[in-house]
């Protein structure tokens, strides 16, 4: 059983790191000897602190000030980017976005634990120092291989039982504005990633499930440390504060959001968590705090939802094939380290897009003359950006026709793996050209035309990641989310509420009358573009990788970069995550601000493509086994950290 004790060390460590950080001398705050495997990382934990500086270390640029618009697609907004040192180990590892929930998944796995049990330590751990991201009041995937197979676990929020396609279109026949939809009730989805997290850990889980939540209870009673990140998201964020609640919380009397290095407490997260623990997913999803989800949700005096008790007691987490592929590295001259082993590759199947694009950008690459266009100067060449940005145009213009819940849309042709099948990717893949395609048209797998009208682009955001590789073998990646940075806006009980019923089409018809297939009904989940991704030697099954990212659709383009970086480009795992980012949805072709040379713009340009400079803020998380053991990567965007043994 992990020590609260020790939970309050590492709590002490980032609260030291933090103030050092910003030129403030931290108090002591623990006496007495304390357990070793935490004194041995608390140097580690200060030092994740102290890089993730409220200034950028390579530019100096400040945190950023609020804001009143969004951008399009982009995930939660950037903070610092901080080079990080590669991580290497032998028996496990563990990868988060937060160096405290990194600890707790560490002390898990130190203590015998599987990786189930870490992921569950971290999430709740997330919940408290990264609660823009994820939490109990939000939804997850998970891809989990025990050593002899790989299995998706789908812990997606559900629309309540009282929502229709009418949800998010106004008086006036026209779809909301995405802020008006989502701040408030209606846009709050039923939670399901603690159902989700218990169904994973009564089969895979060997510590007892009261220990997984000790970590998170001592850091909620005790206190952490604001983080430079989660002070520069409060700076930028507008309309948490309508909340009273969390208005109270994160922010002073003044209404100014707390100082970096303020010690935050939440009792409250510590009594819910407490209950969980005790009871299992029904301390959430029945009883007291249950009823106080409901009242949340249904009396927002602007913007209520339709969430009922009954939505929340018959919320079930599933299990679901996973979508699995077959990848072959064509050795590349420019990429001599490149390994040409055969792989399979497995992602999230619906109602996530993210394991299908993914698989689609790389299938259509592999009959592309991509393979023989190494990086130059460490960067990918705009031959290659090209050929990249005209498969994920494919791509995305069949995950808006096809993907939903495949509980209520049914897959084209003779499945879902029709839309990843080698012969339909390489007719695909014929349609990329020397110049930029005017129109990314929909496929039509099996040779079937489609009766649905594609998804309108609308934002999606958010979200968290977390790799784990245990100490027996078992390994995971999870995805886990409240959707737009702080969720519907909404806290309750100490912990936020998602909006994920806003990655629903607001529209549910086209012009026509066609039916979108992500469309709003009842009991329905939204789909997604999470893609939390195991690879695999496919001719031995031996586990190579587990990766994954937040960032709302651009997901997709920054697991297929971090995939084929280490694939096909030979990368180590950190090199491969810190590669600059670039992403297409159906317009302009995104380039991570200031990480591109001028010349490749301009190629680009000549190729047809709408260039725009962005910053990019992924928050990737990739580990790799090697002979000689196992590579770690946590993004720089971001203040994620690896540990292990």
């Amino acid at each position: 059983m992990v020590s609260k004790r020790l939970a309050v060390l590492v709590a002490s460590a980032l609260i030291a790191g933090v103030l050092v950080a910003c030129g403030v001398t931290a108090p002591a705050t623990v006496d007495g000897p304390v357990d070793a495997p935490a004194s041995a990382h608390a140097n580690q934990l200060a030092d994740a602190a102290a890089a993730s500086s409220p200034m950028d270390a390579a530019s100096g640029a400040a945190a950023p000030r609020r804001r009143s618009g969004r951008p399009r697609v982009q995930p939660e907004g950037p903070s610092a980017y901080v080079d990080k040192a590669p991580w290497t180990g032998q028996r496990f590892a563990v990868a988060a976005a937060n160096p405290l929930a990194t600890e707790a998944g560490y002390q898990m796995l130190h203590a015998g634990g599987s990786a189930v049990d870490a992921a569950v330590a971290v999430q709740m751990v997330l919940g408290l120092v990264e609660p823009q991201s994820s939490g109990i009041g939000g939804g997850a995937f998970l891809l989990h291989f025990d050593g002899r197979r790989v299995e998706a676990f789908d812990g997606r929020e559900t629309a309540p039982a009282a929502v229709d396609g009418q949800l998010f279109m106004g008086p006036d026949g026209r779809p909301l504005p995405f802020m008006q939809a989502i701040v408030g009730g209606r846009a709050v989805g039923v939670p399901g990633v603690v159902r989700m997290l218990e169904m994973a850990h009564r089969q895979h889980g060997r510590l007892p499930w009261r220990s997984l939540f000790e970590p998170a209870i001592a850091l909620a009673e005790r206190g952490f440390a604001i983080s430079p990140r989660l002070h520069a998201l409060l700076v930028a964020e507008d309309h948490l504060q309508r909340d009273p609640v969390a208005r109270a919380y994160f922010h002073d009397a003044q209404g100014q959001p707390w100082p970096i290095g303020h010690v935050l407490r939440n009792p409250e997260y510590a009594a819910v968590l407490r209950l969980v623990a005790a009871r299992g997913s029904r301390g959430l999803h029945e009883g007291e705090v249950a009823q106080a989800i409901v009242d949340k949700v249904r009396s927002h005096p602007g913007n209520p939802g339709r969430m009922a008790l009954a939505d929340l007691s018959a919320y079930k987490a599933r299990k679901r094939e996973p979508l699995c592929v077959d990848y072959r590295v064509r050795r590349a001259a420019a990429a001599i380290s490149a390994d040409d082993r055969d792989y399979r590759i497995c992602g999230m199947p619906p109602p996530s897009s993210g394991g299908i694009a993914v698989a689609q950008i790389l299938g259509m690459l592999e009959n592309t003359p991509a393979a023989a266009l190494g990086l130059h100067d460490g960067l990918p060449q705009a031959q290659w950006l090209h050929l990249y940005t005209e498969a994920a145009r494919l791509a995305f213009a069949d995950r808006a026709l096809y993907v939903g819940d495949p509980d209520y849309v049914r897959s084209p042709a003779a499945g879902w793996h029709s839309l990843v099948a080698p012969a339909y990717l390489a007719e695909r893949a014929r349609l990329i050209g020397a110049q930029r395609m005017k129109t990314a048209p929909a496929g039509q797998p099996g040779g079937q035309r489609s009766s649905l009208a594609p998804m309108p682009e609308q934002p999606e955001y958010g979200t968290s990641h977390i790799s784990i590789v245990d100490g027996s073998g078992r390994a995971l990646a999870m995805t886990t989310s409240i959707e737009d940075a702080w969720g519907a806006r909404q806290m309750v009980r100490g912990f936020l509420l998602n909006n994920q019923l806003s990655d629903f089409s607001f529209e549910p018809a086209d012009a026509q009358g066609r039916p979108v297939a992500n469309r709003v009904e009842p009991g329905k989940r939204p789909r997604s573009s999470m893609a939390p991704t195991l690879v695999f030697d496919k001719r031995s099954g031996e586990l190579l990788m587990t990766a994954g990212s937040p960032g709302g659709p651009v997901i997709i383009h920054f697991v297929a970069k971090t995939l084929y970086g280490m694939l096909n480009w030979g990368l180590a795992p950190q090199q491969a995550v810190s590669l600059p980012n670039f992403a297409v949805i159906d317009g302009p072709l995104m380039l991570e601000q200031k990480r591109f040379p001028a010349d490749t713009r301009q190629a680009l340009q000549v190729r047809g493509h709408t260039v725009r400079e962005t910053p990019m803020p992924s928050g990737l998380q990739a580990i790799r086994r090697t002979p000689a053991g196992l590579l770690g990567g946590a993004d720089p965007r971001r203040e994620g950290l690896v540990m292990g043994e």
